[in-house]
């Protein structure tokens, strides 16, 4: 092959690799690393707008480009646990590997910055929340009189109550989020799921186990929470209903209580204005709730 070949080929073969940057997504953070001599930026709106022109290029030469959530105090950890200098560009390289496969990431698709941080930031607080409430499961242990795993249990009974929840949810896409109030700060997990041309409705796995993890935490320790349904489909009035928990069971809402509960900001607590074309109702029979034969929660 001729030699003058090489570099093209090596030009087309970057464009089929993938690459992570790990970004500084807040002032605090930035601010964190400044300590590191090796850091080269003193301003968070210039590296904001450097990383986003890096993106921008990556992107116009063929390069698929993740962007990672980097925490300073994650990266410290790392390199006090594998014997890294911190104060190096290849140590952070090395982190930024790592946060690749296993930290909160979003792809850059060529969204404009003011969109891609948000994104990335519900992205981490969405493993944030299920690594807790998987944690909280995990912790609860054995029943002390009968030695089933509360957790699993609770588990179980989750899943078949959200398998309950979308088969009468009827034809249209719906979004389901779950809210639980926990001694630490409140707790939401979102589901999107749409009907395919066959009927058949596949929900995305991940949004799924964080739902039913969360769900089964409230029903494991009976705390205050519930799960709100907003149902639409072309043609049709959006529908908003839902359920509290109530012991180990959903207990479904009023109209007038659906209305209060999503009309209500869950931060503040002050009244929402309620969007036109929404018709708040009371859900659909969910049948016997009991829990599946051979378990309990407790």
């Amino acid at each position: 092959m001729p030699r003058t070949q090489h570099p093209t080929m090596r030009r087309v073969l970057r464009r089929e690799i993938a690459g992570t940057i790990g970004l500084l997504a807040d002032e605090h953070d930035f601010a964190a690393m400044r300590r590191y001599r090796s850091f080269a930026f003193d301003d968070h709106t210039t590296y904001l707008r450097q990383v986003e022109a890096l993106l921008r290029t990556l992107a116009a030469q063929g390069t698929h480009t993740t962007v990672a959530l980097f925490d300073p105090e994650e990266y410290a950890e790392f390199c006090a646990e594998t014997g890294l200098e911190p104060d190096t560009p290849s140590s952070r390289t090395r982190f930024t590997a790592e946060l690749a496969a296993t930290g909160p990431s979003v792809p850059y698709e060529g969204q404009p910055f003011d969109e891609l941080v948000p994104e990335l930031i519900d992205e981490a607080v969405r493993r944030a929340t299920w690594s807790y409430a998987a944690t909280l499961l995990a912790g609860l242990g054995a029943c002390a009189s009968c030695g089933e795993d509360i957790g699993r249990a609770a588990f179980t009974h989750a899943s078949d109550l959200l398998t309950r929840v979308l088969d009468t949810a009827g034809p249209g896409e719906h979004h389901l989020v779950c809210s639980l109030s926990t001694a630490l700060e409140p707790l939401t997990a979102a589901l999107r799921t749409a009907e395919r041309p066959d009927g058949s409705r596949h929900p995305d796995e991940s949004e799924a186990l964080e739902l039913t993890t969360l769900l089964a935490v409230g029903l494991a320790t009976r705390s205050a929470g519930g799960l709100i349904v907003r149902t639409g489909a072309p043609g049709t009035t959006d529908r908003v209903y839902g359920w509290r928990l109530s012991g180990d069971t959903l207990h479904p809402l009023t109209a007038g209580e659906v209305f209060d509960a999503y009309c209500t900001d869950a931060a503040s607590g002050d009244l929402v204005p309620p969007e036109s074309g929404v018709d708040y109702c009371a859900p659909p029979d969910l049948g016997d709730q009991g829990p599946p034969p051979g378990g309990h929660t407790h």
